[in-house]
């Protein structure tokens, strides 16, 4: 049987452990804590960094929200489960640094659970991380990638190419016809495996998200950039912006289930722009990225 206690003593440990990896890499800023209640059941911690000395913003929210009836953006998917009851908790996590050669990321683990009287529970897994980068290196791409790869291994042979996919298919601009960076790992409804295997997976996902970033924010914090830089990375964070505000189901899902919005909207990076028709030489660095918006092997 599934245990929603489990899964939320996992959760919550890493929110605490991610938060104090990312204190010690910024050396300066420090997380600041808001609990929140939702008035239809649940709340959550929600922690925000801000003005660091290497993240400009960053969040690692905590949730756990329950409710009579699944709201529409989970629904729609599985309309078998529609006048279910329902709990969803999770951590996301969204980084912004500082630094243009720095790249920002992103990641979530989460656990549904759905229920009726007279009939069997229904929950699944889902979550993953991804990297987006504006000056890539192919070191950095590559140690990301072989992370996800490794933790994916004990599960089965093809999980690593299965959902190495799922990331490219699902992070993807349709409107700009270009991938949000250079993926990663995404999954949902998971429940093929049994509990114990689909949260142990889960878990090595949460732990594997440090692992793959945290050696990629060491080797480019310090390294020397200018306004030039900064401009470009705010003109690539408008993607960012225009992805999880167009086609992110966890955004979606956060406002239609009456989630707290400063919460759901700490992924939006500080300071975003846009630029009309915008064309970078394709010799320059900032034309090179166009390179690394299409799906690769990098394992």
């Amino acid at each position: 049987m599934p245990s929603i206690n489990r899964v939320a003593a996992y959760l919550t440990d890493l929110q605490d452990r991610l938060c104090a990896a990312f204190e010690r890499s910024d050396g300066q800023a420090t997380f600041r804590e808001d609990s929140w209640e939702r008035a239809e059941g649940g709340g959550g911690r929600t922690r925000v960094m801000e003005g660091g000395k290497v993240f400009e913003k960053g969040g690692v929210n905590y949730s756990l929200v329950h409710g009579s009836e699944l709201p529409a953006a989970a629904s729609a998917r599985r309309p078998e489960l529609a006048g279910r009851s329902f709990q969803a908790l999770g951590v996301s996590v969204v980084m912004h640094p500082v630094n243009p050669y720095v790249p920002t990321s992103h990641a979530n683990v989460r656990f549904f659970l759905a229920e009726k009287e007279g009939a069997d529970p229904v929950w699944w897994f889902g979550g993953g991380f991804d990297l987006t980068p504006y000056y890539p290196y192919d070191e950095d791409c590559r140690h990301w990638h072989q992370t996800a790869h490794d933790l994916c291994r004990p599960f089965g042979p093809s999980v690593y190419a299965e959902h190495k996919r799922w990331c490219d298919e699902y992070f993807f601009l349709k409107h700009r016809d270009e991938t949000r960076g250079v993926g990663g790992l995404f999954f949902d409804d998971l429940n093929q495996w049994d509990f114990e295997r689909c949260f142990a997976y889960m878990q090595a996902v949460g732990d594997g998200y440090l692992e793959a970033y945290r050696p990629i924010v060491e080797r480019r914090k310090n390294t020397s950039y200018g306004q030039h830089e900064v401009h470009f990375q705010r003109y690539r964070r408008g993607r960012y912006v225009e992805f999880n505000l167009v086609y992110d189901r966890g955004t979606l899902f956060g406002l239609q289930s009456g989630g707290r919005t400063e919460s759901i909207l700490m992924s939006l990076p500080p300071v975003a722009c846009w630029k009309y028709d915008h064309q970078p030489d394709v010799a320059s660095a900032e034309g090179r990225l166009a390179e690394y918006l299409e799906p690769r092997d990098w394992v």
